[in-house]
């Protein structure tokens, strides 16, 4: 299954928000920023039963109007920074080490009402496989960052 959704309009976060209901395990969220509430509350929900959520972001992002980063670690989600000059500008996500989404979609409101992005969603274990090792590479360097 690979899915293709398209912004702007409410396919992309729908598809965010979909995936983040089916996690059943785990959650290995790769962003450069969230300030959408309807997916920070959806990360809240996913929490909530029982789903193991990492997060890296970008730190600089973290300080923006609007933005979750924040409130998400205050919710006791585990939350890792981007202290570099660069930014983590990443867009990727891996639920459950099977289903990965991807995209130029920013998890913002203006991604989804004014932008034209993309997300793809696929159950391909190579990719997948391929994503967590790369997202595993930048959680431990995000960890001797921080």
């Amino acid at each position: 299954m690979t899915k293709i959704h398209f912004s702007p309009g409410t396919d992309c976060l729908n598809a965010i928000i979909d995936a983040m209901r089916n996690a059943r395990k785990t959650a290995k969220i790769c962003v450069f920023t969230i300030s959408d509430n309807r997916i920070g509350n959806a990360i809240l929900d996913m929490q909530m039963n029982g789903v193991d959520i990492q997060i890296i972001s970008d730190n600089d992002k973290r300080f923006d109007k609007g933005s979750d980063i924040d409130y998400l670690y205050d919710k006791g989600i585990d939350i890792r920074l981007d202290t570099t000059s660069a930014h983590m500008h990443h867009k990727f996500a891996i639920f459950d080490n099977e289903i990965t989404l991807t995209g130029s979609y920013n998890w913002t409101r203006s991604a989804e009402t004014r932008n034209y992005e993309n997300i793809l969603v696929t159950d391909d274990k190579k990719v997948a496989k391929n994503y967590t090792k790369e997202f595993n590479k930048l959680w431990k360097v995000m960890e001797e960052l921080n």
